[in-house]
């Protein structure tokens, strides 16, 4: 497993890490101790970081991170949380300091730490970034020292490169992979400029680039793949990355035949993401052992070559890019 340098932080990470979004809730029935299982399988694997949110679950994602925490001791993996989907409804008046420092307050109870590695605004509304009094808040609970560094997650190309704007972010968590490539335009470039970490979540498109599912293939009630497949719940850009099932189902078949050796089309996926320099860490989801070992594998896999790239750019234009380049 590679590190690599997470922006101004002078912390490394692996550049594999673990999503724990799907441990937590929205992804269909979690099993906690095969969750267990797969956080200790990701960080045996030389996975050192972990991506959650005070919303997974409730506190569940962050609870069974702490938990596995205690039962390995030693050195501890740079554990990244997010604050703002707490909020009964969105609006930027809700991110006041005091509902900032209660919501650090309680992840920090449920990941059982005396200050958290890394806060995410977890997506907030577009006009948030616009109000610089928000982002004097987070620089007040780092002076408080409740947390160390704090960064942002978000849905559209605008708010990253607005956010970049505060001095404080440093970091942006952002949906990238091979079905959602706008941001190689113009934003990771100046994200790696400006010494900004790159968090690429979404990396397999919800699991579509993993290259197992059908168009009869069954999700759950719970699984957000079912419930929120044209954005019932939240941005839909968050499932199968805005894209079609049909349609990326149908970019799959064509993508399989560029997957050589003996990669699995994930791995080859997560491969693409780390052929970009700018980003830092790609977060994909497990939710058993053999899933977590396998995602870590990737790092391992050679680089791929300049034909496979210009292919994969080629699928994309063809394919994807008019279902989802301007949306976000």
């Amino acid at each position: 497993m590679q590190s690599r340098e997470f922006g101004r932080t002078g912390r490394k990470v692996s550049e594999i890490g673990f999503g724990a979004w799907a441990i937590g809730a929205s992804w269909g029935k979690v099993d906690d101790e095969e969750a267990v299982a797969a956080l200790h399988a990701a960080l045996d694997a030389g996975i050192t970081f972990l991506d959650t949110a005070d919303v997974y679950g409730d506190g569940r994602s962050e609870k069974l991170i702490a938990r596995v925490l205690a039962e390995r001791g030693g050195p501890k993996p740079f554990v990244a949380t997010k604050a703002g989907k707490r909020l009964p409804r969105q609006t930027v008046e809700g991110y006041t300091y005091e509902n900032l420092r209660g919501w650090v307050e309680r992840s920090l109870e449920n990941l059982r730490m005396e200050a958290l590695d890394l806060v995410q605004l977890h997506c907030p509304l577009t006009d948030l970034y616009y109000h610089p009094e928000v982002f004097a808040s987070l620089d007040r609970l780092v002076q408080e020292g409740k947390i160390r560094n704090y960064g942002v997650s978000v849905e559209r190309i605008e708010e990253a490169l607005k956010a970049i704007e505060y001095p404080g972010v440093v970091s942006v968590q952002i949906i990238f992979n091979i079905f959602r490539q706008r941001p190689l335009d113009s934003f990771l470039g100046i994200a790696k400029a400006r010494n900004v970490a790159i968090i690429a979540r979404v990396p397999l498109a919800s699991g579509l680039l993993s290259g197992k599912f059908k168009p009869d293939t069954a999700f759950e009630d719970t699984d957000h793949r079912k419930f929120n497949r044209h954005g019932e719940a939240f941005d839909v850009g968050e499932t199968f990355s805005g894209v079609p099932y049909e349609t990326g189902l149908a970019a799959v078949e064509t993508i399989r035949p560029l997957v050589a050796g003996s990669a699995t089309m994930a791995q080859f996926a997560l491969r693409w993401i780390l052929m970009h320099e700018a980003v830092t860490v790609a977060i994909p989801g497990a939710r058993n052992p053999a899933q977590a070992r396998a995602n870590a594998e990737a790092a391992a896999l050679p680089p791929l070559s300049a034909e496979t790239m210009a292919k994969l750019e080629a699928i994309y234009d063809a394919d994807i890019r008019p279902h989802v380049h301007q949306r976000w």
